[in-house]
């Protein structure tokens, strides 16, 4: 097994956090001076201030904001995780996992995601209703005002009136999010905890906390964790980044096309069809989705580990 005298010749994994995190530091001060660039050249200083204060109104200021996403996305999350395998001198199928999905498999992540609906939407309502203590106030008060500017920003971005409208924010909220997020979280982040912990159900959810916390949108913290999780299983198993960037498509893809059909109908984009939904059915949900995740690691159960970690058993 060639793979891991490969592996044994990495950096210690706390190093390469150490310097993941030194690639996300200077990932962002690109971000900030590209777009502002870009907006400034395409927009003018006005657009620019639009969105530095919140007022998504003005005109080219939604567009703009598009930019400023788009280029967090490459900067900020994607090319640290390409650059720390490219300084680790790698295969990207050996670091990262890239071997072509198979249609099989797919589809069975197809049925997982569709089938998690309904008990992602039991949780996202309750972690909504989530208070603090009364100690606490002013923290939750501030996180309170965290979602809520995100939910207005969200609202102004999902605006569509067209099918070339809905297919920019299906590219700029569903594709790119999904290639860009799954490389840094699942396949840097979480393989780093991995190689320094052993454990892969412990590596999973630490990646998974990050990765909700990252969003700061603490009102849809646990829903976004149970995401994280999720995809971070599909990843050990498949042993395939594709198969997780191909879940979270679905997951932001659907949402940008519920927003666009709620618009079409004259319907309120923030509706949530799976409010009020009975404790039972969300029980249902989840016991398809975990029955569905067996199937998948029965049906992905390799033989020896393909991607550049230290082999283990199936969690």
């Amino acid at each position: 097994m060639d793979f891991i005298k490969e592996t044994a010749t990495e950096k210690h994994p706390f190093v390469q956090l150490v310097f993941l995190g030194l690639l996300v530091g200077m990932g962002f001060i690109a971000c900030i001076v590209v777009s502002v660039l870009i907006i400034y050249i395409g927009y003018g200083s006005e657009s620019m201030m639009a969105i530095f204060s919140g007022q998504l109104d003005l005109n080219g200021s939604v567009n703009a904001t598009k930019i400023l996403l788009t280029a967090q996305q490459l900067f900020f999350f994607l090319a640290p995780a390409l650059m720390l395998g490219v300084t680790e001198g790698k295969n990207p199928n050996r670091f990262y996992g890239t071997t072509a999905p198979k249609i099989n498999w797919l589809s069975l992540v197809f049925l997982i995601m569709l089938a998690a609906v309904p008990f992602m939407g039991w949780v996202t309502e309750l972690n909504q209703k989530m208070h603090l203590p009364v100690a606490l106030k002013k923290v939750e008060d501030w996180m309170r005002y965290l979602e809520n500017q995100g939910e207005e920003t969200t609202k102004a971005i999902l605006k569509m009136s067209s099918i070339g409208a809905l297919l920019v924010n299906i590219t700029v909220v569903a594709l790119i999010p999904a290639i860009c997020e799954e490389f840094i979280f699942r396949g840097a982040l979480q393989r780093c905890f991995l190689r320094w912990i052993k454990n892969p159900h412990v590596a999973i959810w630490i990646s998974a906390a990050i990765f909700s916390t990252i969003h700061f949108q603490f009102f849809g913290f646990f829903p976004r964790m149970f995401l994280g999780a999720m995809f971070g299983y599909i990843y050990w198993w498949t042993k395939s980044i594709w198969y997780t960037v191909f879940a979270h498509f679905l997951n932001n893809a659907y949402a940008v096309c519920v927003a666009f059909y709620m618009q079409k109908n004259n319907l309120p984009i923030d509706r949530d069809d799976t409010a009020g939904l009975p404790w039972y059915l969300a029980l249902i949900s989840l016991a398809l989705t975990v029955a569905l995740f067996g199937y998948l690691k029965q049906q992905t159960k390799p033989k020896e580990s393909t991607v550049g970690i230290e082999p283990h058993p199936n969690p």
